[in-house]
């Protein structure tokens, strides 16, 4: 039979099928470009802040992987899609999308989507979920050679174990940070990471004070490298309180001098530095030299409406000028420093400027006036919390004493009644046979009114103009783990800086505090910036105020060491960075 020349029904459906197939491949490499264009969308509105935006490209994005029916498509969307809820605030959407991108159990666990479901879990506040899945994606940064992502990594695990007051956790985590960034050529973020380390050494027992200073040490070397003036300013100051806590002042001294001309730039950093030199020269006895520094940090945090900060700076000023003898000028200094805790409600420091005065007053010899003032600062201490009752007893005992003064000066100027009293004593007793229980209770009578004319006796001859200091009411804070003056300083040779009087620093400062808006001064008002308000407050009162060491105000700001090139340090309440895929 002769052919008639037209395909086979086989040949028909086979081009049928390739037809088709084509036209699936074109439909599939689009879908494919525009899920692509979806996804470059959407990180670029994220770095525009625009995060509606990004979530709806996200959401399309992954609503076309679904339909392309491609299981590694479908969990890049679901990932980037989970991130950018996160990065908008929303982690609980964030994680639900993470799970849907996360692997079998056999499936390759991913960093960065251990990175995202940590930071997820952190800002729903699980803090050991989060530091379960950041620890995970350390430990595959690492594997993978990453050491740039692992010291990041290795610092939002430490902000982890700080919200759950883990120090020593946080310290080992700063520490693996820095090893992290120094393998990666990161010298600065080392730096920076390594000062935040040996901050929080200091706040446990796990580590003695050599292995502080050597952190510390390291932290110093490698802030060469630290160009960014403000960012090495502000660690300097950091690591001059470290040094403070350790009781090595010339050390700290040095930190601060070196901080000094690299905060100019911003008055609040200033005048921090300047409260801390003030402070530290106080304990090293070298007072004419700390009354410049004193001022001129009282007069920019005048300036910048920190009340609080300008009050202790002014009891800092009142105790220099009170050693130097200048007590006039001492008094003015501690009546400013009553003001300005008023006007900022801090009790602490109204009793602890009434006390001041009072001891003012008590080597001017005006014991009336002192006792007005501790009765004051008794009343006050009653409104603090977390008082240890000592610090009751000893203004008790200084109070005891200012009336003991008083009646010895009461004695002194009236002789003739002590005159009487001794005429009273040597007179002829009464002898009554029906009266022996009255014999019996003047004679006790008598006995008393001898003590006590012996006590106003024996009183009278203290010299109490040079028998005022400032209370040791805040005791000797206990070191941590064993920290301890370094074995180079022999009790022979002790510095007379390390019997300093408790007053002699009482106000180190490392927080920028907000600015009290109703003490605001309106003429400076406008030269204050955006990048120079405070990134944290630090008015909540802290017992270690009243200790004997320099108020250390721990600060709750952290420095993510990838953004050196920020002026203000990041506090935990930032908004959380996810990690994103592209599809390729």
């Amino acid at each position: 039979m002769a052919s008639d020349g037209s395909p086979s029904r086989d040949s028909q459906k086979t081009k049928k099928k390739t037809i088709r197939k084509g036209k699936e491949d074109v439909e599939h490499a689009q879908v494919q470009v525009n899920i692509e264009s979806l996804t470059a969308s959407g990180h670029h509105a994220l770095q525009q802040g625009y995060y509606s935006d990004a979530l709806e490209y996200f959401k399309k994005a992954f609503k076309a992987a679904v339909e392309l029916k491609e299981t590694k498509v479908q969990r890049a969307c679901a990932f980037n899609l989970g991130a950018a809820y996160v990065e908008a605030g929303k982690p609980q959407k964030g994680l639900d999308f993470l799970s849907r991108a996360e692997p079998g159990e056999r499936g390759e666990r991913v960093a960065d989507l251990q990175f995202n479901l940590a930071a997820a879990h952190e800002a729903l506040k699980d803090y050991v979920q989060a530091a379960r899945h950041y620890l995970q994606a350390a430990q595959l940064y690492r594997s993978q050679g990453d050491g740039s992502s692992e010291g990041d990594t290795c610092i939002r695990l430490a902000h982890c174990h700080l919200r759950r007051k883990e120090w020593a956790e946080a310290a080992e985590s700063y520490l693996r940070a820095a090893e992290s960034y120094k393998v990666a050529g990161k010298s600065a973020s080392a730096a920076i990471a390594l000062k935040d380390a040996g901050n929080h050494m200091l706040q446990c027992d796990h580590f003695t004070s050599d292995d502080v200073i050597a952190v510390l040490t390291e932290c110093l070397e490698l802030s060469a490298n630290i160009t960014e003036q403000e960012t090495l300013g502000k660690l300097y100051n950091a690591v001059g309180l470290s040094f403070s806590q350790l009781k090595l002042f010339p050390e700290a001294t040095e930190c601060y001098e070196l901080a000094l001309p690299l905060v100019h730039s911003t008055p609040r950093r200033l005048a921090v530095v300047l409260q801390n030199l003030g402070a530290v020269h106080n304990i090293l006895a070298q007072y004419q030299q700390s009354l410049e520094y004193h001022r001129e940090a009282a007069a920019l945090h005048g300036s910048l409406g920190s009340r609080r900060a300008q009050g202790r700076c002014f009891c800092n000023l009142g105790y220099a000028l009170s050693e130097l003898g200048e007590l006039e000028e001492a008094g003015e200094s501690y009546l400013h420093a009553q003001q300005a805790f008023k006007d900022s409600d801090d009790s602490s420091g109204q009793w602890q400027s009434c006390e001041g005065l009072a001891g003012i007053r008590m080597r001017m010899r005006e014991p009336e006036k002192a006792i007005i003032y501790y009765k004051q600062a008794l009343a006050l201490l009653s409104k603090c919390k977390d008082v240890s009752i000592s610090v009751q007893e000893h203004l008790v005992n200084k109070l005891s004493a200012a009336l003991q003064l008083k009646l010895a000066m009461q004695q002194r100027a009236h002789p003739a009644r002590r005159a009487i009293q001794e005429r009273s004593f040597h007179r002829p007793q009464l002898h009554m046979t029906d009266t022996r229980n009255v014999d019996e209770t003047v004679d006790e009578h008598r006995r008393r009114e001898v003590l006590n004319s012996q006590r106003i006796e024996d009183s009278s001859q203290v010299d109490f103009t040079k028998q005022w200091r400032p209370t040791d009411i805040y005791g000797r804070r206990k070191p941590h783990g064993d920290m301890m003056i370094p074995s180079r300083i022999t009790k022979t040779d002790q510095p007379a800086y390390l019997n300093a009087l408790p007053e002699a620093n009482r106000n180190l400062n490392n927080t920028y505090e907000k600015s009290d808006v109703h003490c605001q001064n309106p003429t400076n008002a406008h030269i204050i910036s955006k990048q120079d308000q405070p990134v944290c407050d630090s008015s909540k009162q802290n017992p270690d105020e009243l200790t004997s060491e320099p108020l250390l105000v721990e600060s709750t700001e952290i420095s993510p060491p990838a953004l050196l090139d920020s002026g203000d340090t990041t506090p935990l309440q930032r908004r959380l960075k996810s990690r994103f895929c592209t599809v390729m």
